[in-house]
């Protein structure tokens, strides 16, 4: 062989050897880089789970997609979510990363796993689609601290348990505390307990998110609570899922938006979440008066079989729901009944209909009873006006998150924000009614919530930062799924990656699982 054929073949060996320069190129996409600042056209290049180039990229990558006409923003940040069974139930999350989700918090609501650090080695070693970080809940801790008694203040060494548990949790990772105060047990937590635990996860920078004690007409009051919880213990907060619930509230957001800034204004670093829908959904046992739980479910059953304290129970629910200027049940959806499947999807007046051949309050009210008494169903609950919904999600300090568990394709009527809460404020909100700039909209997806989470090295495309990026069609994503037929993806997102690795192509799951444990302020 000749010296120029030895070097030639030298030389081949050596790009062979070398392989692509990048991973991955997105090429010629309009890129919104997450910060809020205006869209530019440029090629991102991925290498090794990282952006390491943005600009006019040359070169080889082992995958290259065409972005031209398209939409290259950072993945979608979910700080409100309730997929803490995804390892074993759903691990490639499809209903999140088909709306470009790549990164959830889980632990919301005051429920969480209490061993963070068991959860995250699971995430890591069975392997999930979307990164995952957690708070540890106030609800989790107070049950297991204090037994199946609850309406009462902790004893002194219940609540130095519940401390320790939050301190463990915080050591191995999560992210902060989350309450649920309208849920069992920490219905009965008073303010000071829960300013006590909150004081544990100060030194490790967590955050205080809270679902509060009410998000209707004594909002303010519970604002109020939050904003006390996180100046005396010193930490950042969060106002999960955001809103004003039953008629009786509508058209306060004034108030609230103003009772929040002045927080703000004063030092306070609060933030609020929300979801693009005007329904709720939570369990159907919220129907019913905490007190008939406190003890369990067998106090529950106790009381379904004495008359006189069934009655009694009856007529509080009869003053509860004409307390609140309504008629009838018939704003609550049953979602998901595993004792009667034929249900899921009837409110509770055709449910009453159904299976008592009436529909008066009395037979309403006896179907919630019966429902909880076979073990509970999940609802939907059409309780918002789409005014103010618009007015908290314009906002500069309210993030985009769904509220959202795993939705097993096809099982029960759940809600749609499972499927289409991001592709929906991209279609609805930014495209069609111009609520928010895209950028914008962009921005309270990603660097908002990595910024008040702590998820350091996400939320933005920048050089460095890991490479979870979604791609999608700004003119045509939006979220078909609906309330009667939920089990419907988001639409117009062709592309989404999690640390450079593509888990959705041409619209479809790869099945891939890239997804990484977020431990607080861990080097990502």
């Amino acid at each position: 062989m000749t010296r120029l054929g030895v070097w030639f073949l030298a030389a081949l060996t050596a790009v062979a050897m070398r392989g692509a320069d990048y991973d991955v190129i997105i090429a010629g996409g309009r890129v919104v880089d997450g910060t809020g600042k205006p869209a530019f056209i440029a090629d991102v290049a991925i290498k090794d789970g990282r952006i390491v180039k943005i600009g006019e990229v040359t070169g080889s990558a082992d995958t290259r997609i065409d972005a031209r006409g398209l939409v290259v923003a950072p993945g979608f940040i979910d700080v409100h979510t309730h997929s803490d069974d995804l390892v074993t139930k759903l691990p490639t999350s499809d209903h999140f990363l088909k709306m470009g989700v790549t990164s959830i918090v889980v632990g919301n609501c005051g429920g969480s796993t209490l061993d963070v650090g068991g959860f995250f080695r699971a995430v890591e070693s069975n392997g999930v689609s979307p990164n995952v970080a957690t708070l540890v809940g106030h609800n989790t801790v107070r049950e297991k601290a204090m037994g199946g008694t609850f309406d009462r203040v902790p004893s002194a060494d219940e609540l130095a348990e519940m401390k320790r548990l939050v301190d463990a949790a915080m050591k191995d990772g999560a992210v902060g505390l989350s309450t649920g105060l309208i849920y069992l047990p920490g219905t009965f937590a008073q303010t000071e307990e829960i300013i006590e635990l909150t004081k544990v996860i100060a030194p490790y920078g967590g955050i205080y998110a809270s679902h509060m004690r009410n998000e209707g007409g004594r909002i303010l009051d519970s604002i109020n609570e939050l904003l006390r919880i996180a100046r005396e213990a010193n930490v950042r907060a969060e106002v999960s899922h955001l809103k004003l619930s039953g008629e009786n509230a509508w058209g306060r957001t004034k108030e609230v938006l103003e009772l929040l800034d002045r927080a703000r204004a004063e030092g306070l670093r609060v933030t609020h979440d929300q979801y693009a829908y005007t329904a709720s959904s939570t369990r159907l046992r919220q129907l019913i008066p905490d007190e008939a739980f406190d003890g369990g479910m067998d106090t529950f059953r106790a009381m379904l079989a004495d008359p006189a304290r069934k009655a009694e129970l009856v007529a509080r629910m009869k003053k509860n729901i004409l307390g609140r200027g309504r008629m009838d049940y018939a704003y609550a959806v049953v979602a998901s009944f595993r004792g009667d499947g034929t249900l899921n999807g009837l409110n509770i007046v055709e449910a009453a209909k159904k299976l008592r051949g009436s529909d008066s309050l009395e037979d309403q009210i006896e179907v919630i009873l019966e429902i909880e008494r076979r073990g509970g169903a999940q609802g939907v609950f059409h309780g918002m006006d789409e005014r103010d919904l618009q007015e908290f999600m314009k906002h500069p300090m309210t993030m985009i998150a769904s509220d959202s568990g795993e939705r097993i394709f096809g099982e029960g009527v759940p809600h749609p924000r499972g499927y289409g809460n991001n592709a929906r404020v991209l279609g609805r909100y930014v495209r069609e009614l111009k609520v928010l700039t895209l950028e914008d909209a962009v921005r309270k997806m990603t660097s908002l919530p990595a910024g008040q989470f702590q998820l350091r090295g996400r939320g933005e495309i920048k050089e460095g930062f890991a490479a979870d990026l979604v791609v999608f069609d700004a003119e045509k994503v939006g979220d078909p799924s609906t309330y009667k037929e939920p089990h419907r993806y988001a639409i117009g997102i062709p592309w989404v990656l999690v640390n450079g690795i593509v888990v959705v192509r041409e619209g479809e799951h790869t099945g891939a699982k890239p997804g990484r444990a977020l431990r607080h302020l861990a080097d990502r």
